[in-house]
């Protein structure tokens, strides 16, 4: 039987104890039903907040538009359409008199 590697060390000498499966390495433990569940992409906003689909936000710092001369304020509020994997943006957003772009997390705070 092959099991997934360790999440905690990506070890590969994994076994199985019971439902749960553990790590010889660095003697992580943990149940694979539950990690297929957190695959789910964890966003925090500029205040550790967790971020979600359809939550009301709003700008804590002035935001220059790429290829515009457009400048987001302070307070502007925005919703989150959906939250993508990406380095420099995470949130696909409708932006308040500015339409829908992508914004970074760590430039919002959830309103």
């Amino acid at each position: 039987m092959s099991f997934p590697p360790c999440p905690n060390c990506q070890s590969e000498y994994v076994y199985q104890d019971q439902a749960h499966l553990i790590c010889p390495e660095c003697a992580h433990e943990w149940n694979p039903d539950e990690i297929a569940q957190d695959d789910a992409l964890n966003v925090k906003d500029a205040n550790g907040t967790l971020l979600a689909e359809g939550d009301k936000v709003t700008l804590v710092k002035d935001l220059k538009v790429k290829g515009s001369s457009l400048v987001l304020k302070i307070g502007t509020k925005a919703i989150i359409r959906r939250i993508v994997e990406g380095k420099d943006h995470q949130l696909d957003c409708k932006v308040d008199k500015a339409g829908e772009m992508m914004v970074t997390a760590a430039f919002v705070k959830k309103a």
